[in-house]
C-alpha cells in the first residue's frame, strides 16, 4: 500500500493520508499516543496540537470558523452578501465596529 504524503512548505513529510480502515483499526493506539504526549507536552516536544487560532489570523474568519457557520450563512444573518463576507475575511484588519456586527449575528440563531 502506498500513502499519500503532504509537505510542509519546506519540502518536509508533514501529514500522512490514511484509507479509512487502517486509520479505524488504528485509532485506539493513535488516541492513546496523543492523550499520553498532552499529559506531558513540554517546550521541546516534537507534537504540537492543532490550534485554529495559529492558523487563521482574520477574526471574522476565526469567530465563525468557531461557530460552525458558512461564510454564506453568516451573510445571510448580517444580511449581506457571501463575496461580501469572503472580502472581509481577507481583509488584514478589521474594525471593532464590524467583529461586534459579525458578534451579534453569530450569536443569532439560524432562522
Amino acid at each position: 500500500m502506498t500513502l499519500q504524503k503532504i509537505k510542509s512548505l519546506d519540502g518536509k513529510d508533514e501529514y500522512v493520508l490514511l484509507p479509512i480502515a487502517v486509520f479505524r483499526a488504528l485509532r485506539g493506539q493513535i488516541e492513546q499516543r496523543l492523550a499520553g504526549r498532552k499529559a506531558a507536552k513540554t517546550v521541546g516536544d516534537d507534537y504540537l496540537p492543532f490550534e485554529l487560532d495559529d492558523y487563521v489570523d482574520n477574526p471574522v474568519a476565526l469567530a465563525r470558523i468557531k461557530a460552525k457557520v458558512t461564510q454564506a450563512e453568516l451573510a445571510r444573518r448580517m444580511n449581506v452578501s457571501q463575496a461580501y463576507v469572503s472580502k472581509v475575511e481577507a481583509q488584514v484588519r478589521v474594525s471593532s465596529k464590524l467583529r461586534a456586527k459579525v458578534s451579534a449575528a453569530l450569536s443569532r440563531s439560524a432562522k
